[in-house]
C-alpha cells in the first residue's frame, strides 16, 4: 500500500534539499553554512531533538511542525555534507531506515506472529542484536552500549529494563523500596564525610533506585523530572508577578510566602 497523495510531500522535501544545496553552494551560498562540518552541527541535532520533544509535550501543533522542520533540516544538512565528501547521500539514509524497519517488523512485512507489544519489543531487540553482531556479546557489553551512547537518565532507564529482562530483578516492589531506604541511608552517611566522590557515588545509587521504582510503577522518570522543572519555573514566574523588585531582595521567609501563594494560585487556575 502506498500513499497516493505523496506528490506534494515529495515536492516539499525536494525543495528543502534544493535550499540546503544552495546554502552549501561555494558560489553564492551562506558563509555560516559553508563553514559547518558534521561535527560542528552535532550540538544542533541534540538541541533540536529536545525542542521537538518539548513542542510535542506542549501540544502546540504549530510549534511541533516548526520544530520537526528544524530537526529534519539537521538530517538533510548532515546528508548534504556527507554527499559532498562522497560518503553517502540522503537517499542512502532513507533507504537504510526503510530496510531496517522492514527487517525489524517481520510481523508486519513477513509471516511472524506476535501476541503483544512485549513480544514485538523482544523481537526488535533480538533482530537489532543480530544486525550489530551482538548476539554473542557479553551482557556487560550490552549495558555499556547504553551508558556510552545515551544521556545518563535515559541510559539508567535502559540499563534497568535490560537487567530486569534477564531476571536481575526484585521479587516484588517491596524489595525496591527496601533498597531505596538502604541507599538513602548510605547517601546520608556519605554526606557526613568530606569525600565528594563517595557522596556522588551514593547519590548515583539513590537515583538509580528511584529509576527502578519508576519502572515498577510504569512511570516515565524523564517526563516526571521535566514536569517538575516546568512547575518550578511556573511558580517562580508567578512569584515575580507579585513583586516589584528582584527576588534576591526578599528574605527566605518572604520568598516562602510568595512560593506558597504562587503554588495555590496555579492550582486554582488549573482546576478552574
Amino acid at each position: 500500500m502506498t500513499n497516493s497523495d505523496s506528490t506534494p510531500m515529495l515536492t516539499a522535501i525536494q525543495e528543502l534539499i534544493d535550499v540546503v544545496f544552495k546554502l552549501r553552494d561555494p558560489d553564492g551560498g551562506c558563509p555560516w553554512d559553508l563553514a559547518q562540518t558534521p561535527e560542528s552541527l552535532t550540538p544542533y541535532i541534540v538541541e533540536e531533538a529536545y525542542e521537538t520533544v518539548h513542542a510535542i509535550r506542549s501540544g502546540d501543533r504549530a510549534a511541533i511542525v516548526s520544530e520537526l522542520g528544524d530537526l529534519l533540516l539537521q538530517v538533510v544538512l548532515q546528508a548534504q555534507l556527507a554527499s559532498e565528501a562522497g560518503d553517502f547521500t540522503l537517499e542512502d539514509v532513507a533507504q537504510g531506515i526503510s530496510e531496517k524497519l522492514i527487517r525489524r517488523h517481520p510481523h508486519v512485512f513477513g509471516d511472524v506472529q506476535v501476541a503483544d507489544v512485549a513480544e514485538v519489543k523482544a523481537n526488535w531487540e533480538q533482530i537489532k542484536s543480530i544486525e550489530k553482531g551482538q548476539m554473542t556479546a557479553s551482557f556487560s557489553n550490552k549495558l555499556s552500549s547504553y551508558a556510552e551512547k545515551l544521556p545518563p537518565l535515559t541510559a539508567a532507564v535502559k540499563i534497568s529494563e535490560l537487567a530486569a529482562s534477564v531476571g536481575f530483578e526484585w521479587a516484588s516492589v517491596d524489595g525496591v523500596w527496601a533498597k531505596f531506604d538502604e541507599e538513602l541511608g548510605e547517601f546520608k552517611e556519605a554526606l557526613a564525610t568530606p569525600d565528594t566522590a563517595h557522596q556522588e557515588a551514593e547519590l548515583g545509587d539513590l537515583l538509580f533506585t528511584v529509576i527502578n521504582l519508576a519502572r515498577w510503577y510504569k512511570l516515565d522518570p524523564e517526563r516526571g523530572l521535566n514536569g517538575t522543572n516546568q512547575r518550578f519555573i511556573d511558580r517562580i514566574h508567578q512569584m515575580e508577578r507579585y513583586t516589584d523588585r528582584p527576588l534576591t531582595d526578599y528574605t527566605i521567609v518572604e520568598l516562602e510566602s510568595l512560593w506558597q501563594q504562587a503554588k495555590q494560585n496555579l492550582a486554582k487556575a488549573k482546576h478552574s
